[in-house]
């Protein structure tokens, strides 16, 4: 469930000051400046929100040079460079392979504590996650691969029920134990593929990276791919305690520079994202959950405070996605990935038409749907 941050006192702007950090974020982001390839705008982004599957693969797709197809971000997936798991507040996130182990030994313990009455509600302890484990390291094992049907399967087989929620818990549970983690994806002819096999992830991870201090890496890293930002962002980003993240912003001071000073410290990164691309589009069309949005405890600097609660958190946790033009939200739109729908053209919804024009809506749209038709059999 996605959380709204509570709101950060004093956090008033003038209009030229937010300009400035949504351009700043632009090129964080890699919005105005695009990565070369897949893997690179992952591990840019380092961790990119996508339990909408689909929408997490669009959010690095956005983030790439060229027209980049949904085919060509599932062939990152099945050469290993990225995986997803979840790795911080709970939620599922697109992360390069090498990065997730040591993001895990930061999140992982915070993220277990918050589950544990949920677990005790289903009666899930450890002897019972020792159990699923044997059952699962068992039919993984050897470079195996599994869905999540036939890895519930194997966990009913072993005397671990999986019943309603309880099978999800279990999963969750031992992805943050660093057993399993989502992988290559299942053909799926019909359309796009929306479902990905449980890998063992000492198996599927070849590579780790292994960071000297590890929560100055992931300060650094958030600070780079979505500053200017501060410990309260963060903070809730990664759902650790707000001393911790300050403790965070000092043991990463070095690779950071300080841009202001009010309501709190913001930083970029102390070497300077690319300059903008000349032909990267000025309006974008961006997935739910998206990075540029969610992921900071002040959302007014990208969106007017009247369009927040067009956008999300709703009462049921979902986000929408998202137009921006020129760094500022402008709209929403609504597409489905069901079976024979997915080809449908996306429907825009805008809350304003000052920045930005029908026909750049449109080609943002467009670029979407060049991204989401893609034949996955070619």
């Amino acid at each position: 469930m996605i959380r709204t941050p509570p709101p950060v006192a004093g956090a008033s702007r003038s209009a030229g000051a937010a300009s400035t950090i949504r351009h700043e974020r632009l090129r964080s982001h890699r919005l105005s400046a695009p990565a070369p390839t897949i893997a690179e705008a992952a591990r840019h982004m380092l961790a990119t929100q996508a339990q909408e599957f689909w929408g997490g693969r669009w959010a690095i797709a956005a983030r790439t040079t060229g027209r980049t197809t949904i085919r060509d971000v599932d062939a990152a997936f099945d050469r290993g460079e990225i995986v997803r798991s979840w790795t911080m507040r709970g939620t599922i996130h697109l992360i390069p392979a090498e990065d997730l182990a040591w993001v895990l030994s930061i999140t992982a313990d915070r993220q277990r504590r918050q589950a544990a009455a949920v677990h005790r509600a289903e009666g899930i302890d450890d002897t019972e996650l020792d159990r699923a484990e044997a059952a699962v390291r068992a039919a993984l094992g050897g470079g195996n691969r599994l869905t999540r049907k036939e890895t519930f399967e194997v966990l009913e087989r072993a005397g671990v029920s999986t019943v309603k929620q309880r099978g999800y818990h279990l999963l969750v549970a031992l992805s943050l134990r660093g057993v399993i983690c989502q992988g290559p994806v299942v053909a799926r002819e019909s359309g796009p593929t929306r479902e990905q096999y449980l890998v063992l992830t000492d198996d599927w991870i070849v590579e780790v990276a292994t960071p000297h201090d590890s929560l100055a890496e992931l300060f650094a890293r958030f600070i780079q791919s979505h500053g200017p930002a501060g410990a309260r962002d963060f903070a809730w980003w990664t759902g650790l305690p707000l001393g911790v993240a300050r403790s965070a912003a000092e043991a990463a001071s070095a690779r950071l520079t300080l841009v202001a000073d009010e309501p709190e410290p913001q930083y970029v990164a102390a070497t300077a994202p690319p300059r903008r691309v000349a032909s990267a589009p000025e309006v974008v069309a961006l997935p739910p959950f998206e990075e540029y949005y969610i992921s900071y405890a002040d959302r007014t600097v990208a969106c007017a405070p009247e369009f927040l609660k067009a956008i999300g958190p709703s009462m049921n946790g979902i986000v929408r996605p998202i137009i921006v033009a020129r760094g500022e939200i402008v709209g929403v739109w609504t597409h489905s990935v069901a079976v024979g729908r997915h080809a449908d053209d996306p429907i825009p919804e805008l809350f304003t038409t000052d920045a930005s024009t029908d026909a750049e809506v449109a080609a943002a749209l467009d670029r979407y749907r060049d991204f989401i038709t893609a034949d996955p059999r070619s």
